[in-house]
């Protein structure tokens, strides 16, 4: 387990960028509205993340409809759309970069992320330009902090066409944290949960204590196809 930041050592300033111009295909609805509890996921995991960074911007894709959201997130739109969450990354960070030292980037598609999970983040960042989750066999970078001095590397991976944000962490230098980091606060990795699919979102209803709903998305019948 890597060493918490000690007390007198100073927090950086850290904001939150959060990802919705994906095209949910596999969900069949456009998931930032896919409702949780009442609200729509995008508003819930925005909630989640201004409860422990500050500012939150949603990064959308142009002229994408999106839920109502608290007054003190703002919104901004990819600068190019459908190159994937490295060009959505590169336009939140260039949105906040005066005002913050880092950021967590989280897609909005994590109906379980906790506050505190975040927050072990932000607590264990040091001086590495990316501070990733290792789960699985693998790297979560859309659950993770990146500092703003990223954003160069960033604009040359996108003019060179190099969209895959994992080849990032293979150039920058990047520390994991494990399961252990989280045992208190997250022991079940919840927080990196993603729904791609309507099973994954019931199943995500169920972990919340909703199964009401979530039997209702079961029961709903399959449209008709064209004749």
């Amino acid at each position: 387990m890597a060493p918490r930041r000690t007390m007198g050592t100073r927090m950086p300033a850290i904001g939150g960028v959060l990802l919705c111009g994906g095209q949910s295909r596999r969900m069949g609805q456009p998931k930032a509205w896919l409702p949780i509890a009442g609200e729509p996921l995008l508003c819930r995991v925005a909630r989640q993340l201004a409860e422990v960074v500050a500012p939150v911007v949603v990064v959308a894709a142009p002229e994408q409809p999106l839920p109502p959201l608290p007054g003190d997130i703002r919104i901004v739109y990819d600068e190019r759309p459908n190159r994937g969450p490295l060009q959505g990354m590169a336009t939140g960070i260039r949105a906040v970069a005066e005002e913050c030292e880092a950021v967590f980037v989280s897609a909005c598609d994590v109906p379980l992320l906790r506050p505190s999970f975040i927050r072990t983040l932000c607590e264990q960042l040091g001086d590495e330009l990316a501070l990733v989750p290792w789960a699985n066999h693998q790297a979560y970078p859309l659950s993770a902090i990146y500092r703003v001095s990223v954003l160069p590397t960033i604009d040359q991976f996108l003019r060179e066409d190099r969209l895959r944000v994992r080849d990032l962490l293979l150039v920058v230098p990047t520390r994991y944290l494990t399961p252990a980091d989280f045992a208190t606060v997250d022991p079940q990795l919840e927080s990196l949960c993603n729904v791609n699919t309507p099973e994954e979102y019931a199943q995500s209803l169920r972990t919340l204590g909703l199964e009401a709903t979530a039997d209702a998305l079961a029961e709903r019948p399959e449209p008709a196809e064209d004749s």
